[in-house]
């Protein structure tokens, strides 16, 4: 089992169809309203020189607002702000500008800016893939719902709290010689959809924006679905999938909804708790598990484990447990079970190793809460089918 350690640390639903007409919003702790908190510039090349977009702030609340500070993550990235007070119903401007000189590669550079009535700062993204020399639109975005063109049919919308409204941006393609007009029908509930600029010219980029609200009924990863309608028809995915990052030995269940043949495109977002709205500086919950990784050793393949994870709540109010997550579909949950103050709890899972493929495993839990310190806490199941 020692190298299974050494691995694992290196290492709504609608039937219409539906089109938007105006710019979808994320709205945070209900008083500053960003345009998109993702600004995907998709591909560029190393001669298009710096790159800059404007993140709109609008005040929401009742009261002024003040952008206290914007910090980019690296030089790379420099950024300017609207320095003057924002007043209710007024808007703001964040500007960071990427400047494109550390070569082909792609980047996902973040800006966290800090906003007076926030109690924490709002972390925007400037992404995008810098190559060399330029690649046919097909050879770019390869996989195909008809003439919609994406690299992959999964879309990480990122992290998201209770009550937020997040909207992320992604680059897709038209690649037909006609424009296409993209639709979507079977959206998830809690999900919106906008293409800008459709039609999508032909032979040619556009924008897929996707707004996420999040609330009290999806904690944790969550998907998200919607079925591409383009020119009025429904497509079937063709093309190559992307080969996938390799996580040593963690094993993850895939998302067999999505793939070649089938017919709709996949969103993943992760919900966690806005824990200031819950609990009280000192007076929150706060959980210490006895051990964070459990060796379930050895078993024959088909064999049933239940595993148990204790913890103390050592804060002055009750422990909530909201979700359990796995990577794996083969880790089902027994029980959660909340501590009050000061008192032990626990977690039970069952562990069904009928179809896992034989070797070394490491399987990732992820346990939402309302601890303030530690609202996700990560566990781990190890062990070895025979």
């Amino acid at each position: 089992m020692k190298s299974l350690f050494k691995t694992f640390s290196a290492v709504l639903t609608a039937l219409t169809l539906f089109c938007f007409n105006s710019f979808a919003q994320s709205v945070v702790e209900g008083k500053v309203q960003f345009d998109k908190t993702v600004h995907d510039f998709g591909d560029i090349y190393v001669n298009d020189g710096a790159l800059s977009y404007e993140f709109t702030v609008k005040n929401v609340s009742d009261k002024a607002i003040i952008i206290l500070n914007v910090v980019s993550s690296c030089g790379c990235t420099a950024v300017e702000w609207t320095k003057e007070p924002i007043a209710p119903g007024k808007s703001g401007k964040v500007k960071a500008t990427y400047d494109n000189s550390d070569g082909p590669y792609p980047f996902d550079k973040t800006v966290s800016v800090y906003v007076s009535e926030l109690k924490k700062p709002v972390v925007l993204h400037l992404r995008g893939s810098v190559h060399e020399v330029a690649k046919p639109l097909n050879e770019r975005y390869s996989l195909m719902l008809g003439n919609f063109g994406v690299k992959s049919l999964e879309f990480d919308a990122g992290n998201l709290s209770i009550g937020d409204t997040k909207t992320v941006s992604f680059v897709i393609a038209n690649n037909g010689v006609q424009p296409m007009d993209l639709k979507f029908k079977n959206i998830s509930e809690g999900m919106k959809l906008a293409v800008y600029p459709n039609p999508v010219p032909a032979k040619s980029t556009a924008t897929l924006e996707v707004t996420i609200t999040a609330d009290h009924s999806r904690y944790g990863r969550n998907w998200y679905y919607a079925t591409p309608v383009v020119d009025g028809r429904e497509y079937k995915a063709v093309g190559k999938l992307p080969v996938k990052e390799d996580d040593g030995s963690i094993y993850t269940t895939p998302n067999t909804r999505l793939g070649l043949g089938k017919n709709e495109i996949g969103i993943v977002a992760t919900t966690k708790e806005r824990y200031f709205e819950t609990t009280e500086g000192n007076k929150a919950p706060n959980l210490t598990f006895t051990k964070s990784t459990e060796d379930f050793g050895k078993v024959k393949a088909g064999t049933k484990k239940t595993i148990t994870f204790d913890y103390r709540n050592s804060g002055k109010t009750a422990t909530k447990l909201y979700r359990l997550d796995s990577s794996a579909d083969n880790v089902s949950v027994k029980e959660l079970n909340c501590a009050p103050a000061g008192k032990k709890g626990y977690v039970t899972i069952e562990l069904d190793t009928y179809g896992m493929p034989l070797g070394e495993h490491i399987i990732v839990l992820n346990l939402y809460t309302n601890a303030p310190l530690r609202p996700v806490i990560t566990l781990q199941l190890v062990g070895e089918i025979i």
